[in-house]
């Protein structure tokens, strides 16, 4: 048993909020460090800027080689897909499947803990990929590479803010092993999403950042009143649908 580190930021959150998120590659790290978990937080936002880094450059360079957009935008995002070990798109289906698919609390958690998946999960999928995929290849027909990365940028740090405003929704799962953020970390993480948005987008980042945050708040309040908190899938479906919002916004906003 080690003993937990009570430092609120630490360089090592960034590998280990990389661990986290991502199917990257990263070195071994020491045993001691995954009791920050919870404190890593403040680091998602440099995951979304590696991960949401890595996806534009293949979309760019697809577009530079004379791919149509569409095929740039579906490679885009097939690497965004791929370095995250499509967590996020696995919880948005599980929680369709769950919320709308159970009568009670225990039944819709027990069918979002199925790995099988149903029509609802099935139907979100298909629904959020194809609203995803028109999204970026209108951004990057615009040139506005910069919108998508935000979007990744801004929509991880949005699950820090579920991660500490909602209790557990149950007693074990990959939530309850990370822990409950402290709200320091949790502000840390949102000053540092805006500060890259307003950097990468400009003021339109403001507007985005809204819908973004709205969004996240409707999940929240559906999985508060539908299970009494949040999980894995519920921060993973923040995520996605919070990106697709921020995407989506800036679409309007071109």
């Amino acid at each position: 048993m080690h003993k937990n580190d009570t430092k609120l930021f630490s360089l090592m959150d960034i590998p280990l909020a990389l661990v986290l998120l991502t199917r990257l590659p990263v070195p071994r790290l020491p045993d001691p460090v995954f009791s920050r978990q919870a404190q890593s937080v403040w680091a998602f936002p440099f995951v979304g800027l590696i991960v949401g880094g890595l996806a534009c450059l293949v979309g760019w360079s697809a577009l530079a080689l004379g791919l149509p957009v569409m095929a740039s935008a579906g490679l885009l995002m097939a690497a965004l897909i791929a370095t995250t070990g499509a967590m996020h798109e696995d919880g948005l289906a599980d929680m369709f499947d769950g919320l709308w698919g159970g009568f009670t609390r225990e039944r819709r958690l027990e069918i979002m803990k199925d790995s099988h998946i149903g029509t609802y999960g099935v139907l979100a999928l298909i629904l959020s990929q194809l609203v995803r995929i028109s999204a970026i290849s209108a951004l990057l027909t615009a040139g506005a590479v910069g919108a998508i990365l935000s979007a990744c940028i801004v929509s991880r740090a949005l699950m820090s803010v579920v991660m500490t405003g909602l209790p557990l929704a149950r007693k074990s799962g990959l939530s309850r092993s990370v822990g409950t953020p402290q709200v320091p970390s949790v502000i840390a993480a949102l000053g540092l999403a805006a500060a890259l948005a307003l950097l990468f987008l400009g003021a339109g980042a403001v507007i985005a950042v809204v819908f973004a945050a709205g969004s996240t708040a409707v999940i929240a309040l559906i999985a508060k009143a539908k299970i009494g908190g949040q999980t894995g899938d519920i921060l993973g479906a923040t995520q996605l649908v919070s990106e697709i919002t921020f995407l989506l916004t800036c679409v309007a906003l071109i």
